[in-house]
């Protein structure tokens, strides 16, 4: 129903002026406090009370009266900052445990929105990660069972329930424990974030936001990518419910070019509010306005947001330096609050998406030597098939590149400018580099730097080149579709023809319901490694390649307490994997068409980075930060930041 606009005849114009200033919906146009009253009275002669009837004039007066307890009382009414000084206390979570690096779901810690618990995935003793819960005024935490590989964690609105990702399903747990309750699929999950009304907005990070009911089930879409959009990441639904912030990446993405959008789920449109900032989250500080806070570089900046607008307004400061944010393009960050005004965040290095690496050896018995001594921000890391050169992913600003290294000559080789590259191997004979090119499919390229890359096949979807077969006529790759459940597995044909690689039709290797990721041939090509969700969590398993005619025949289980990143090793019948922060080692053989294996064992204690194995099979190349000489050490450590709220009004103060 439209309103009528008041009737404001009679009113003597000082008092209609005042009026209008109290009722200001903008808080930079309202009145602050008593001397605002008597600089708009100031230099103006009040009508005479022959002018005025009586009953007016006291009307008047009254109005005035009203009027001056709305301003200096009204409940929208920014109220000076309280005294309460900020308090920081850093917590060590128990060396027992170590915490995941920072990944690309949202934080994995956490605070209810009372403030009186803390929940944060950890591992222990290097196993997979889990969801641990602590009240803040207990001793210890409690693991919450069945939440291996959890990823992302976030509170209900009541506090009573924690929503987690396990690979491509979305699930929620009492934080009493109790059964883990699937809610959907969600893959790749970009992050998640309750509404008051039980539902959950979750991102999937190629395909936007969608909504999922109180009861699970099939997801409803609510944005979709935009022209030049590559990924949206970290919804979080404002108080209301009738709206959201989320991350917006542009391709090439990069966290210094990302924006904060805000979407009205009326209509569905979507406006930008920050430029260079990534993982919002808002902070209610005042009745009607509060914080937008955001991440830049491993700096947590806030800046004053009014949520009937839905607009920021003044300047943005930074609050907190070094927050611990993801190495990957995301850069998200690693903090959490409650709606009492705590704050818990990891610390980090000023922005670890920036963080220098060196490569170094690192044996079975967790001895390290320099490999490579130049620092830079690398990735992927490969070692060639003679073990004389690696292949490096080197971030520069938004682009990613493709860059051999060769140790003996000290010589760097770059093979590709411009774009985002990703996931490059090597051909079995050395001569040819295959890898990922962000919106354009899979590349190959000669390895001596000799010619242009080349398309192998033109896609808009993610692909990732992952192993080719010994005699290097079969490459097998990740596809992550647009219209699919999540990641799957393909293998295409090839043929070097005169120094030119043509691929044949592609063929998808399983059929199934579940993210089946990384795949690897084995040294005789009869086998197929890879990583699947269909246990509830990332597990490796092996199976026979190609299929069996008469079916998909066998499949083996090897890791037994969840397992990532499966490597053949070419000098031995072993099959090495990660398992939490370990590296570990399975023993096997083949009799006819059965995989035997043996119990796996743990063959590097600690691994802090991405890593390969040498072809000698004796020696891993690991990334490590410039900072750690030595083996990496265990992450257990977070920050409290209590009357965190007050800090934020005065840093950067409403209604101003």
């Amino acid at each position: 129903m439209i309103q009528a606009e008041p009737s404001w005849e009679g009113v003597p114009p000082q008092v209609l002026r005042l009026l209008k200033k109290c009722l200001e919906k903008d808080p930079r146009k309202r009145l602050r406090d008593i001397g605002d009253v008597w600089e708009l009275m100031e230099d103006r002669t009040p009508p005479s009370p022959a002018r005025l009837g009586g009953s007016a004039m006291w009307a008047a007066m009254g109005v005035l009266v009203v009027a001056l307890g709305v301003a200096l009382w009204a409940p929208w009414r920014t109220e000076k900052p309280p005294d309460r000084p900020l308090v920081r206390l850093d917590v060590d979570l128990g060396a027992d445990i170590t915490l995941p690096p920072p990944g690309n779901a949202g934080s994995g810690v956490i605070l209810s929105p009372d403030g009186t618990r803390l929940v944060y995935t950890a591992s222990v003793a290097g196993g997979p990660t889990k969801l641990f819960t602590r009240k803040l005024d207990q001793l210890k935490a409690t693991e919450l069972p069945g939440t291996e590989g959890a990823d992302g964690p976030f509170f209900s609105h009541d506090g009573q329930w924690v929503a987690f990702a396990t690979t491509n399903k979305l699930n929620k747990i009492s934080v009493d424990g109790g059964a883990v309750v699937p809610l959907g699929e969600v893959a790749p999950f970009g992050g998640g974030s309750w509404g008051a009304d039980g539902s959950i907005l979750a991102a999937l990070l190629l395909k936007g936001l969608v909504r999922i009911a109180p009861g699970g089930g099939t997801p409803t879409q609510v944005t979709e990518m935009a022209s030049g959009e590559f990924l949206q990441e970290f919804p979080q639904i404002l108080p209301g419910d009738k709206a959201a912030l989320l991350t917006t990446y542009p391709t090439p993405p990069a966290a210094e070019n990302a924006n904060i959008d805000v979407v009205s789920f009326a209509d569905r449109k979507r406006k930008t509010v920050v430029r260079g900032g990534v993982s919002p989250q808002y902070a209610p500080t005042s009745q009607g306005f509060g914080h937008l806070l955001y991440i830049n570089k491993g700096t947590l900046f806030a800046i004053p947001f009014d949520l009937d607008r839905l607009e920021t307004f003044g300047a943005a400061v930074p609050v907190v330096d070094g927050v611990a944010t993801a190495a990957q393009e995301s850069g998200s960050g690693q903090y959490g609050f409650s709606q009492t005004g705590t704050l818990v965040y990891r610390k980090g290095n000023g922005g670890s998406a920036s963080a220098m690496l060196l490569v170094r050896w690192l044996d079975g018995n967790g001895k390290m030597d320099a490999l490579v001594t130049k620092p830079g921000l690398y990735q992927s890391v490969r070692f060639a098939p003679d073990g004389k050169r690696l292949l490096f992913v080197i971030r520069e600003g938004p682009r990613q590149d493709i860059w051999i290294y060769e140790s003996q000559r000290d010589t760097w080789t770059k093979l590709t400018s411009g774009g985002i590259n990703v996931a490059p191997i090597w051909s079995p004979d050395g001569k040819y580099i295959v890898f990922g090119s962000t919106g354009s499919g899979i590349m190959w390229t000669r390895s001596d730097g000799a010619g242009q890359p080349q398309p192998l096949t033109q896609s808009k979807n993610f692909q990732a080149p992952n192993s080719f077969t010994p005699d290097g006529k079969r490459l097998a790759y990740l596809d992550v579709g647009q219209q699919t459940s999540g990641p799957q597995i393909w293998t295409l044909p090839l043929e070097d023809q005169g120094g030119q690689l043509k691929a044949g039709a592609p063929e998808q290797f399983l059929k199934t319901q579940f993210v089946d990721t990384t795949p690897v041939f084995s040294p005789d090509g009869h086998w197929l490694a890879y990583v699947s969700n269909e246990s509830g969590r990332a597990d490796v398993y092996v199976r026979p390649f190609p299929v069996p005619s008469s079916g998909q025949g066998g499949k083996w289980t090897i890791s037994s307490n969840g397992g990532t990143n499966p490597v053949w090793s070419q000098s031995g019948h072993e099959l090495l994997y990660q398992s939490g922060g370990q590296v570990m080692a399975v023993s096997y053989s083949v009799k006819g068409d059965a995989f035997q294996q043996e119990k796996a064992r743990v063959w590097v204690a600690k691994v802090g980075g991405q890593w390969d194995l040498a072809p000698d099979g004796k020696r891993l190349a690991v990334l490590t930060p410039v900072e750690a000489p030595e083996a990496p050490k265990a992450d257990h450590q977070v920050v409290f930041l209590q009357n965190f709220f007050d800090e934020l009004r005065r840093r950067a103060p409403l209604g101003k």
